[in-house]
């Protein structure tokens, strides 16, 4: 079954997202706009001072307005200072609670999403997309639409008292601020496609350096550190060439900005000088004109750099939207039944499954499978065993024919209340980087100390817990690495067995233990198996030989089914497979010292990989 296909994002999308956010946060935003207004007010105070100072203080010697010149700028600059505070207090809270928030809804989302979406995208690139892309709504709810407002309201402003010192110069500035409007509008739309390429460079970059770094081990043993180093650095290179090419766009949009100031400045000196000469303007009037082009002049400059900042927020919220516009489990479940407590009887009836279309996986299988019975599953490798496993445990869906679970149809109930009566011993044996108690205890989130324990008893884990000077609060380490294969199974094991499922799932739950270590918990796999449905994918023959029935798999079709017993007297598939490792088996424990290398492979009826199959 393919990924859920990805949407294209409208830009009306990412509004609609980008009012919800601003709505959500609104109280906050409307403080801290209000404060802006009060900063910028008070801004206005100390240039408009200079006209006084030099009409009336200085040209008409006026001293006695002096000291409440002085007084109003020095208040004036206070309140802007307490405001500035303030506003940043308010505003850069509000920010990170938003930040926060978008974090956990994403989260959310995506650990909701179904599990063929995890399989076709790299961890690195989710990380990205929950911890970075949301960091660019800073801008929206924090400091930087309110300075883009402020600076607006503060340029609108400026332009009155303007008008009122000299329309004519004024009208003129408009129109080159008008012309700048319009190539600061062309440059964000142009940049707004580099910072959306840029976030989706980025989180490729690190799913792959997820990877590597996820899979040392590998890397180091295949000594593949140089490999690993240069598709690091084409990756870093392409981030680079984004930036560099981003870089220019907003590099050319201040450059555009100083230009204009600059041809401001050359209108206001040509067209002001001449209207002192004309005797239109004083020259404290001209001053203070000057004093005003820059607070018109300087939150433009702002908004360049603070327009460049939100169209990036705004390009972050649209790979954000990919997410939160995808189909979860949760949403699927809404129109499903409860299951109820399970019996735990499944049925496949003529089920097909493939992953890419044209080539099936599985090809009409049906068995039943009653409650409280073991399925063995054999087969070379790609036989689908591990297809059917996921199937069973609603990873992936039939594409023709159905499962049927206590008689009703698998696909018509919900998969959280289903799941939760699964468990499951998975080749990976993943762990978290925690400890024992957490890691055995995470099947089952109100378990007591003494159950865990107890669990782990049944699985033996006890015996190398027990070594460990921290007991049971010994760290595993990512992925349990600090643990040995078998070691990591039997915490698996008894995590399954804390769970107390209703239909267990043992993914050759035993391939990492040697035969002394399989033999000890088989007995506690016994019990765990004790009126239980479960699946086994075999892989030695003592998992094998207690089970009710055995499904022999072969390019994606039941070629044989019947207990261990049956399928030896049948003389076919089965008992070729178990032949080839009893032999191999056999002959690596008389001749230890010795490597062998099992025959070559019959045409016809020997299958790849025999050693693996079982």
């Amino acid at each position: 079954m393919e990924a859920p296909k990805k949407k294209g994002v409208s830009a009306s999308a990412a509004w609609r997202e980008a009012r919800a956010l601003l709505w959500a946060h609104r109280k906050r935003l409307a403080a801290g706009l209000a404060l802006m207004l009060v900063s910028r007010l008070a801004g206005l105070v100390l240039p408009a001072s200079s006209k006084y100072l030099i009409d009336d203080v200085v040209g008409k010697n006026r001293s006695d307005l002096l000291p409440i010149i002085a007084l109003a700028a020095g208040t004036a600059t206070l309140v802007q200072a307490v405001t500035s505070f303030v506003l940043s207090q308010i505003l850069g809270v509000a920010a990170q609670r938003a930040i926060t928030d978008m974090r956990k809804r994403v989260q959310a989302r995506v650990m909701h999403l179904p599990v063929r979406y995890f399989d076709s995208t790299q961890t690195g690139v989710l990380v990205s997309r929950i911890m970075s892309d949301a960091e660019g709504i800073r801008n929206l709810v924090g400091t930087g639409l309110v300075q883009l407002v402020g600076g607006l309201v503060t340029a609108v402003m400026g332009l009155g008292v303007l008008f009122w010192l000299n329309w004519h110069l004024t009208t003129i500035t408009i129109l080159v601020l008008a012309a700048f409007a319009g190539g600061m509008a062309y440059a964000f739309r142009t940049l707004r496609p580099l910072f959306r390429e840029r976030g989706k460079i980025n989180a490729e970059v690190t799913g792959r350096l997820t990877e590597a770094l996820g899979g040392i081990r590998v890397v180091k043993s295949y000594t593949a550190e140089k490999r690993e180093e240069i598709v690091f650095t084409k990756g870093a290179h392409r981030l680079f060439r984004n930036i560099a090419k981003s870089m220019t766009g907003v590099s050319a949009t201040t450059a555009g900005s100083t230009v204009i100031v600059g041809i401001v400045g050359v209108l206001m000196i040509w067209l002001g000088g001449n209207s002192i000469i004309a005797g239109e303007m004083t020259l404290g009037e001209l001053i203070m004109y000057i004093f005003f082009i820059g607070l018109v002049a300087a939150p433009l400059v702002s908004i360049a750099s603070i327009g460049t900042q939100i169209t990036e927020a705004f390009a972050g919220l649209d790979r954000i939207r990919e997410i939160l516009d995808m189909p979860t489990e949760v949403e699927e479940d809404q129109q499903r039944s409860d299951p109820g407590r399970l019996a735990g009887d499944v049925s496949f009836e003529d089920v097909w499954f493939e992953y890419n279309p044209g080539q099936p996986v599985l090809r009409g299988v049906s068995f039943h499978a009653p409650q409280g019975t073991t399925t063995a599953l054999v087969g070379s490798s790609g036989s689908g065993k591990s297809t059917l496993i996921s199937i069973v445990m609603a990873f992936n869906r039939p594409t023709q024919g159905r499962v049927l679970v206590d008689g009703r149809d698998l696909s018509e109930l919900r998969l959280m209340d289903y799941r939760s009566q699964l468990a499951s011993v998975l080749q990976e044996n993943f762990l978290f980087d925690g400890t024992i108690t957490e890691n055995v205890g995470y099947a089952r989130p109100g378990a007591t100390r003494d159950e865990i324990i107890e669990a782990c008893r049944i699985a033996h884990c006890d015996e190398f817990i027990s070594q460990f000077p921290n007991g049971y609060d010994t760290v595993v380490g990512e992925r349990g690495i600090k643990l040995s294969g078998g070691q990591r199974q039997r915490v698996s094991i008894a995590r399954a067995i804390l769970a107390s499922p209703r239909i267990l799932i043992l993914d050759e739950a035993t391939s990492s233990l040697d035969s002394e270590s399989e033999q000890m918990i088989q007995d506690g796999l016994r019990n765990l198996r004790a009126g239980r449905t479960t699946f086994v994918i075999a892989h030695r023959l003592s998992t094998i030989r207690s089970a009710d029935q055995i499904l022999v798999l072969e390019e994606g079709q039941v070629v044989e089914r019947g207990t261990h017993t049956e399928l030896l007297a049948l003389n076919g598939r089965y008992r070729y497979l178990h032949d080839k490792q009893y032999k191999f088996e056999t002959d690596r424990f008389i001749n230890p010292g010795e490597d062998f290398t099992p025959e070559p492979e019959k045409p016809m009826a020997a299958p790849t990989r025999v050693a693996q199959s079982l």
